[in-house]
């Protein structure tokens, strides 16, 4: 599964008051892991930020004024994430300035939707953690993730982090299928019996086993008990087998 984590930034809350987006990052993910591939654009809006927004993302209208136009990337974007599954931590607000943005260059472009499958990682997250508070920098502190050297709000950062939310807050949950070459079925006293191969194992390498143990120590540091609960049960797996 091709899938792409996206972030915006932008000169205010509202795109149905001709608010824009001014930077637009996007990260790839294949069958959940980083290619290294990135989309990554500032763009002019040809009008001002708001001080509240410029406060989040520090920006600056002079910084952007030899930027691009959406209008001038929009083909370039759309490439990019076209037939994936798009990760955005509250879709709504970004999809709305995006389809606003397509709308501007022209209805031959229609929406995001048109284009990739949108799937909101706050609404997910609130699912798993209700109650909580669930900002990306709440997921970020939550899970693990180091977030530490983010001091404003940036789109290409922000969608980095949120790659490493999400492979972490979905970890283990992959849903099991099968392919056609390991399901076979036939019937046996008017019962369809389906039969599935035996899945091949692959052991971790050493490279794996040192990033998972990496993994495993940022979480201890997260856990409010300096032992995340993935610890816990490796070690009283340890002590089953002693035993």
């Amino acid at each position: 599964m091709r899938q792409i984590v996206l972030d915006t930034e932008t000169t205010g809350l509202e795109a149905d008051r001709g608010h824009r987006v001014i930077e637009i990052g996007c990260v790839e993910l294949i069958e959940r892991r980083p290619t290294g591939r990135t989309f990554h654009r500032y763009l002019n809006p040809d009008r001002t930020s708001e001080a509240g927004a410029l406060a989040v993302h520090g920006i600056t209208d002079d910084f952007l004024a030899d930027k691009p136009r959406f209008r001038e990337i929009v083909e370039e974007w759309l490439e990019f994430i076209r037939g994936a599954e798009l990760l955005i931590h509250n879709a709504a607000f970004d999809v709305s300035f995006l389809d606003a943005e397509l709308a501007l260059c022209g209805p031959r472009h229609g929406r995001v939707a048109d284009h990739a499958r949108i799937v909101d990682t706050l609404a997910l997250a609130r699912e798993k953690y209700p109650g909580q508070k669930n900002t990306l920098d709440a997921l970020c502190k939550r899970l693990g993730v180091d977030c530490s050297h983010r001091e404003l709000h940036g789109a290409l950062l922000d969608a980095r982090l949120l790659a490493d939310v999400w492979l972490a807050m979905t970890a283990g949950q992959s849903a099991l299928s099968f392919s056609v070459e390991n399901v076979s079925s036939t019937k046996v006293a008017g019962m369809e019996i389906v039969a599935v191969a035996r899945t091949r194992v692959l052991r971790a390498d050493a490279e794996a086993e040192a990033a998972h143990r990496a993994r495993l120590s940022a979480l201890d540091q997260a856990s409010a008990k300096k032992q995340s609960l993935w610890r816990k049960l490796e070690s009283e797996a340890a002590l089953e087998v002693a035993s």
